[in-house]
């Protein structure tokens, strides 16, 4: 049983309050994202603050696996969908904003498992094990790429089954749809990850992140007497 939330009042005292946002800004954790049903198997790991939105976390999965943000997306954890507002639910279970859902709000103590799920259409479905939680390094930028294998598949190449009989057809000069798979993959290379545009991305997430922390922490302050 959690201690935070089920402290008893007694003899008048209060539970203990939850740690404000600040309190814990430097804390981070290893996110391992895996795109299902790939064989050999394509994942990622990057470290993460756990202060950043949910919508940030969509931001930092994009970057990481080379996606372009030109589908529909949303998280599963413990049967709650959260994504970007939307009109229609088309009679599921309402979701919740991203953009106002912080990752630690979400978080198990020790080890949290979310589903995570691109493109209603081509339907890129990923698992995401989130653990570690600990004490950032003050002096790194976050959030950090740590590793992984194998290119993401190609966006819009359709689906899992699209995307395996491209590599079909790119492996085989004899394939009837060799040629036109060359002219459609141009240099796309399913064994490469192309790190440079990751961290460059990731960085532009950090700066957002850090910017945003300044502003807030000038809010604080207090003003000067003139």
């Amino acid at each position: 049983m959690e201690l935070e939330g089920a402290i008893c009042k007694i003899g008048g005292m209060n539970p203990s309050p939850k740690p404000a946002a600040s309190d814990s800004v430097n804390e981070i954790t290893t996110v391992r994202i895996e795109l299902r049903d790939t064989d050999p198997l394509i994942w990622r790991e990057v470290e993460v603050p756990t202060s950043i939105k949910l919508k940030v976390l969509h931001d930092v999965i994009q970057a990481v696996m080379g996606w372009f943000d030109y589908h529909l997306w949303e998280f599963t954890i413990d049967k709650q969908r959260y994504g970007l507002p939307m009109d229609e639910d088309w009679g599921t279970e309402p979701r919740k904003n991203a953009a106002k859902v912080r990752l630690r709000d979400v978080l198990k103590p020790r080890r949290t498992t979310i589903d995570y799920l691109y493109d209603f259409g081509d339907s890129w479905e990923h698992r995401l094990v989130v653990s570690g939680v600990r004490t950032g390094d003050p002096q790194a930028s976050y959030p950090r790429y740590v590793g992984g294998e194998r290119n993401a598949p190609p966006e819009d190449c359709g689906g899992l089954p699209g995307f395996y009989d491209m590599l079909d057809a790119l492996a085989d000069p004899d394939h009837p749809n060799h040629a036109d798979a060359i002219e459609w993959a141009d240099d796309y290379d399913p064994d490469t990850i192309d790190e440079l545009p990751i961290k460059y991305a990731l960085l532009r997430i950090a700066n957002r992140r850090n910017a945003a922390k300044a502003r807030s922490v000038k809010k604080t302050q207090p003003k000067r007497d003139s």
